[in-house]
């Protein structure tokens, strides 16, 4: 018998293999990205929620994957590599106060969650990127994996916060005891240079969906 929890799970690890998290998934689809979030798999009052054929047909098409494809993710035993839940928040919303600790890790609540294969980091996350200002590398709807614990060298694409709060992807091109040289992604946009004692933390981007 088919579950409830089979069809979602099901959701998930196509969303995963595509480095999406849910709400990417249907976003990519032409759903609501809110669609096949998990507040939505059960009601209020507990009634259990189920995708609907159309949305999977949807997914379906927009991922390329075929239906047997989308049968043999569902039940336990799907899938060969081990799987990573990584916590994922909009781009915009990583300079707000309360989704990042001291370290630079995940923190708080109102992070969603996506399906990774395993990246040896329990304190990786995910990015959803809006908008055209990290254009041509990064665009609408592309998702970046971020991992702190990943070693950055010269030419690596980071992540950086200040200590005032700003957020931004850059290519890290100089860092000295002094200072950190970032090259702007969308050339339309200057370069920076930020001193260190200006830098709360910076991680290495290991992976985006393009």
């Amino acid at each position: 018998m088919l579950k409830h929890t089979d069809i979602w799970r099901a959701i998930d690890r196509l969303a995963a293999q595509h480095g999406l998290s849910a709400s990417g998934l249907a976003r990519r689809a032409g759903l609501d990205p809110t669609t096949f979030n998990k507040s939505k798999r059960t009601t209020n009052d507990g009634k259990l929620r189920w995708p609907s054929t159309e949305s999977i047909s949807k997914v379906l098409d927009a991922t390329g994957a075929s239906l047997s494809e989308f049968v043999s993710l569902v039940g336990d035993g799907a899938g060969t590599a081990p799987l990573q839940r990584v916590p994922v928040i909009g781009y915009a919303q990583a300079g707000s106060a309360g989704y990042f600790d001291d370290a630079g890790f995940p923190a708080g609540s109102g992070w969603d969650e996506l399906l990774f294969p395993s990246l040896g980091d329990p304190h990786a996350y995910a990015l959803e990127i809006s908008g055209d200002s990290m254009e041509p590398v990064y665009r609408d709807g592309d998702t970046i994996i971020v991992s702190p614990a990943a070693q950055i060298r010269r030419n690596d694409r980071v992540v950086v916060r200040t200590k005032g709060g700003e957020v931004m992807a850059k290519q890290l091109i100089r860092e000295t005891a002094t200072k950190i040289e970032l090259l702007s992604i969308n050339r339309a946009h200057p370069d920076r240079s930020i001193p260190m004692a200006d830098v709360a933390w910076m991680a290495r981007i290991i992976w985006a969906s393009q």
